[in-house]
């Protein structure tokens, strides 16, 4: 998380949300059977699977501080019309692991492309559909614009989020700093011990501000806080944000990635960006839109906040469809 955005107007806001809300009463059942396990690159990653083995593969991508029960509606909808949906957990949550203590904890961009198409190489998957937000929605457009062959179509909540690490350098308006105090309070030492203590309150309090109209039930929230006990959770979001701000080193295994991504190169794939309350301004999305060569289609969620296959399940299911038809 996050991209750049308004976020502080959901700061303001937040505090006001009451009977507008929408309730969740209880959290959905996960329609995956036992999570399975694939060494994959550098990691051996958790991932749930639904749908038949031979149906057209879309990949679901989550953010931070969410997991793969951001999908636990989007999935079996998408399954049940004949696609065969993965849904991995990305590094530093869940049961996914490091295969060696030695391997560096990076969160740089770069690396979670790869992480995607090293996962589709061992599960021999030549094409897939790929949706996300957040991290999530990043890493999906990283893999489309480096390995267009690869992604058969593209559902992006935010746009455009490749980070660009000059351009990431130039400061915003107050109000919009005001939306990235996490990522500052990251830098800091203390940051890391705050986020290392209280993990678990620290995320809720981002769930709710990005989200300041989803009254989500406290089981819902428990359900995907077991993510964060991955024994490299703060590593790899702290290593993440400091690395946007060049306050970390990444890796030289990713530098020809990364070069490519400085470019910030244009998306060919067929895709569809959703935009909702989360992009505030932005939420027109004609910063991003040409970014995108192929076909294209922009949708504008109202009334719902930035985990928007888990708030509007049912309009990023539909994107899925439209897009990969």
């Amino acid at each position: 998380m996050i991209s750049r955005r308004q976020f502080s107007q959901a700061l303001a806001v937040a505090p006001l949300v009451t009977a507008t809300a929408t309730a969740t009463a209880t959290p959905s059942k996960p329609a995956w059977g036992p999570i399975k396990q694939v060494r994959a690159g550098l990691l051996n990653i958790g991932y749930a699977e639904l749908g038949p083995a031979d149906g057209p593969v879309v990949i679901l991508l989550h953010g931070w501080p969410y997991d793969i029960h951001s999908y636990v509606d989007v999935a079996p909808a998408l399954a049940a019309k004949g696609h065969r949906v993965l849904i991995p957990y990305l590094r530093g949550y869940g049961p996914t692991r490091f295969l060696h203590a030695h391997t560096k904890r990076n969160g740089q961009q770069s690396a979670l492309g790869a992480d995607v198409i090293a996962f589709m190489d061992v599960l021999k998957i030549r094409t897939a559909t790929l949706g996300g937000f957040d991290w999530g929605a990043r890493t999906a457009c990283i893999t489309a614009a480096l390995w267009p062959e690869r992604v058969t179509a593209l559902v992006s909540v935010s746009g455009y989020l490749i980070v660009n690490l000059v351009a990431n350098q130039e400061p915003l308006s107050p109000q919009a700093e005001l939306g990235w105090w996490y990522q500052y309070y990251f830098t800091t030492e203390r940051g890391v011990k705050g986020y290392t203590q209280n993990t678990y309150e620290f995320n809720k309090l981002i769930w709710k501000l990005a989200s300041p109209q989803w009254n989500f039930a406290e089981a819902t929230y428990a359900q995907s806080a077991t993510a964060w006990q991955n024994p490299d959770h703060v590593a790899i979001v702290i290593h993440n944000y400091r690395w946007r701000l060049q306050l970390a080193q990444g890796e030289h295994r990713y530098d020809g990635l990364e070069r490519k991504l400085q470019t910030r190169p244009m998306i060919s794939v067929p895709t569809i960006t959703i935009a909702s309350d989360f992009d505030g301004p932005n939420s027109g999305g004609a910063g991003y839109r040409d970014r995108f060569t192929g076909r294209y289609e922009h949708r504008i969620l109202d009334g719902i906040g930035h985990n928007v296959p888990q708030e509007a399940p049912e309009a990023f299911t539909r994107a899925v469809l439209d897009v990969s038809r």
